[in-house]
């Protein structure tokens, strides 16, 4: 993928989420990574009263979201209206739940921005991540999000690496993005609107957009 392909309007439709002021000025949607906590204490306190309700310290919830009683939430957060948040979700902070997403039994959210209509509804885990507008992770995938070496995360592209200047970026997942069961997403993936990943996927790197990736090393376009 070339830089252009990697920019923030290439991978999502920031009309998808109430966050996309967080993006103004950005090349790049990983640079909002470091942004989204203090965005939300920011946002949090604007929200309409009547739509949403405040639960505990920097915390805001729509009253249309749907919040089993099991789920355990951290501030900062936003839940957005009609959202669904299942048994034993793990809700760590620094998270944005867009309208209409579920968060599913036992998936962990940290650091993320998680726009309208995505879904992680089974065992996921999503750190430091952005996921686009229906995106949708099977059970099992995840985005890991810290290197073994703890080194910072680069991003090749078609004329070298791209510097993050991050050691925790897990993915930038694009608009409509199908990632099959038990993938895992390496650090500082980045996968193209409309493509799929294949179930069992160990993902490094950047996918394109409209692509399936099959195994690694192995893409191709969608026809």
């Amino acid at each position: 993928m070339n830089k252009d392909d990697l920019k923030i309007e290439a991978l999502l439709d920031l009309s998808k989420t109430c966050a996309a002021k967080i993006f103004e000025g950005l090349t790049y949607p990983w640079e909002a990574l470091p942004k989204i906590s203090e965005f939300i204490m920011s946002l949090g306190p604007t929200l309409d009263k009547d739509e949403f309700e405040q639960r505990g310290d920097n915390i805001w919830i729509a009253k249309s979201a749907k919040v089993a009683p099991t789920a355990f939430l951290s501030g900062p957060l936003i839940i957005f209206p009609d959202a669904e948040i299942r048994h034993c979700a793990f809700i760590r902070g620094s998270a944005i739940v867009g309208r209409g997403c579920v968060i599913g039994n036992s998936t962990e959210l940290k650091n993320c921005i998680i726009f309208e209509g995505a879904q992680v509804p089974h065992y996921n885990y999503i750190g430091d991540s952005i996921l686009g507008y229906k995106a949708h992770l099977g059970a099992g995938a995840i985005t890991s999000n810290l290197k073994s070496d703890r080194s910072i995360v680069t991003i090749p592209d078609d004329d070298g690496r791209i510097n993050t200047e991050l050691k925790k970026f897990g993915a930038i997942v694009g608009d409509n993005v199908e990632v099959g069961c038990n993938s895992v997403l390496n650090p500082g993936t980045v996968i193209g609107r409309g493509s799929t990943v294949y179930p069992l996927s160990m993902v490094r790197g950047t996918v394109p957009a409209n692509s399936i990736y099959k195994k690694q090393g192995e893409i191709a376009e969608k026809i």
